[in-house]
C-alpha cells in the first residue's frame, strides 16, 4: 500500500527545462532510494506556462514522482464563476493576505501524510534573482504546519548588500529543521551570521545523476571541447547589455576554436522562454563570420541525463551554468568554471582545493579563456587523475544527505 512508502515533496524547483533543476530530482530520487525503503515523490515546480507544466507531466519517467504546478494566480473569470462557493472566498483571502505563501496552497493536502519537506532548487535562497520571499513563504508554511523542512543540496546567501534582511533571514533559517549545504562557502557565510547548529554540509544531488546515452548517433570526434554560455552571464559581465555579451560571446566562441583547432560543441543546459542558453548562443553563432564547420550547437531537445552523456564526452568543458559544470565534473571532465556567484567557487573549492579553474565575469576575455582552455587540454590527463581521485569523496558527500534527513525524521 501507498501508506508504506514514505512520501517526500520536492517543492521549489524550476522546470526541467533548466536541466539543473531536473539533475537535483534525478540525484535526489537516488538519494532517498537509498535511504528509504520504496519513496514516493510530490514535486511541486515553478512553471514558465501550463503547457510547459504539461509536457513535464507527460515526459517524466520515473513513476515514483508525481508533479503539481503551484497555485501561482487566480483567474477572475475563475472566481466569477464559482464566487458562491465558500473554498473561492478563501482562497482570495489567501491571495490577498500572502501570494508567495498562495503558490503553495496545492500542497497542503498532502502535508499530512509527508515525511518531510524538501526546498529544491540549488540557489533559491540568495540575493542572485531578487529578494527570495517565495522560498522563505514556503519555509513558513511548511514549519506552520510543523513538519520537517530540509533547504536540499543548496547554496545560501550572502545577503549582506541588504544588512537588515540579511538580520531577518539569520532569524529565519534558524528555525529551518535542516539546512544541507552543497559547499564550504555556503558553511561558511551561515556560520558569520549565527546559524550553524542545523546546518549539514554536503555535496549537490546532482553529482549523482546517471547519464543516459541518446537513442540517437551524435558525432563527437575524440578531443572535442564543449562551451556552455548562457543570457544570464549578461548581468554580471555587461552590466546586463545582453547585445554586448552576445557579440562578447561570439568573440569567445570564435578564438576557442580557432586557438584550439578542434571540434567545439555549443551545448545548452537551460531552454526557459526567459532564459534560454540555446537561443543565446545560436545568436551568438550567427554573428561568427564563415562557415564555422568546427563549431556545432547541440540541440535543446536533450534531458538533463543525455546532456550530462554529452557533455562527459569532451575532452575539456567550460562552463557558465551551475549545474552544467557539475555534470562535467562528476564525469571526469576537466571543467572551467564562469563563476559569478559564490557557488562555483565554492563547489571548485570543495573539490580541488583551490578556484584555479575558475574564472571571474571580469576576466571574461576571449583570448584568456582561449589561453585557460588550451592550458587544461595540456593537463588534460593530470586533471583527469586528480578528478578521479576525488569524485568518490564527493559523491559519498552528496550520498550522506539522506543519512542526516534520516536522523531529522526519526529526531522530530
Amino acid at each position: 500500500m501507498d501508506d508504506d512508502r514514505p512520501l517526500f515533496i520536492l517543492a521549489g524547483n524550476g522546470p526541467y527545462a533548466n536541466r539543473g533543476c531536473e539533475a537535483i530530482v534525478r540525484g535526489t530520487t537516488k538519494i532517498l532510494r537509498e535511504h528509504f525503503k520504496d519513496p514516493r515523490f510530490i514535486c511541486i515546480s515553478h512553471f514558465r506556462s501550463e503547457g510547459q507544466y504539461q509536457e513535464q507531466c507527460l515526459r517524466e519517467t520515473d513513476r515514483a514522482i508525481v508533479h503539481f504546478a503551484p497555485s501561482s494566480t487566480l483567474s477572475k473569470k475563475g472566481v466569477i464563476q464559482n464566487i458562491w462557493k465558500p473554498e473561492t472566498w478563501r482562497k482570495v483571502f489567501q491571495y490577498s493576505f500572502n501570494r508567495d505563501a498562495f503558490n503553495y496552497t496545492n500542497m497542503i493536502p498532502h502535508l499530512g501524510g509527508a515525511s518531510a519537506v524538501l526546498s529544491v532548487g540549488g540557489d533559491n535562497y540568495s540575493l542572485d534573482y531578487g529578494v527570495p520571499t517565495l522560498f522563505t513563504s514556503l519555509d513558513d508554511l511548511v514549519l506552520a504546519h510543523e513538519k520537517i523542512l530540509a533547504i536540499w543540496g543548496a547554496s545560501v546567501g550572502p545577503f549582506s548588500a541588504l544588512p537588515d534582511y540579511e538580520l531577518y533571514m539569520s532569524n529565519h533559517l534558524q528555525k529551518v529543521t535542516g539546512i544541507f549545504a552543497r559547499e564550504s562557502v555556503t558553511v561558511e557565510y551561515l556560520e558569520s551570521i549565527g546559524v550553524s547548529r542545523n546546518v549539514y554540509p554536503v555535496a549537490d544531488p546532482a553529482f549523482l545523476m546517471d547519464p543516459v546515452k541518446p537513442e540517437e548517433e551524435i558525432p563527437i570526434e575524440a578531443g572535442a571541447i564543449g562551451l556552455n554560455l548562457s543570457p544570464l552571464m549578461a548581468k554580471f559581465v555587461t552590466g546586463g547589455d545582453l547585445e554586448q555579451w552576445t557579440t562578447m560571446a561570439a568573440v569567445i566562441i570564435a578564438e576557442v576554436a580557432k586557438k584550439t583547432e578542434r571540434e567545439v560543441f555549443l551545448i545548452p543546459h537551460v531552454t526557459n522562454p526567459d532564459s534560454n542558453d540555446h537561443t543565446f548562443m545560436q545568436k551568438a553563432l550567427s554573428l561568427i563570420p564563415g562557415k564555422n564547420e568546427n563549431i556545432t550547437l547541440v540541440s535543446p531537445r536533450y534531458t538533463a541525463a543525455e546532456t550530462k552523456w554529452i557533455i562527459s564526452q569532451m575532452a575539456v568543458f567550460a562552463g557558465a551554468r551551475t549545474h552544467a559544470t557539475i555534470a562535467a565534473l562528476s564525469s571526469g571532465v576537466p571543467t572551467l568554471s564562469f563563476a559569478y556567484s559564490i557557488k562555483a567557487q565554492g563547489i571548485n573549492r570543495d573539490f580541488f582545493g583551490h578556484n584555479a579553474y575558475c574564472m571571474d565575469p571580469k576576466d571574461l576575455d576571449a583570448k584568456i579563456v582561449a589561453d585557460r582552455i588550451i592550458s587544461m587540454l595540456n593537463q588534460e590527463t593530470s586533471i583527469r587523475m586528480d578528478l578521479r581521485e576525488r569524485i568518490q569523496g564527493i559523491q559519498r558527500s552528496a550520498m550522506h544527505a539522506g543519512k542526516g534527513l534520516k536522523q531529522l525524521i526519526r529526531e522530530n
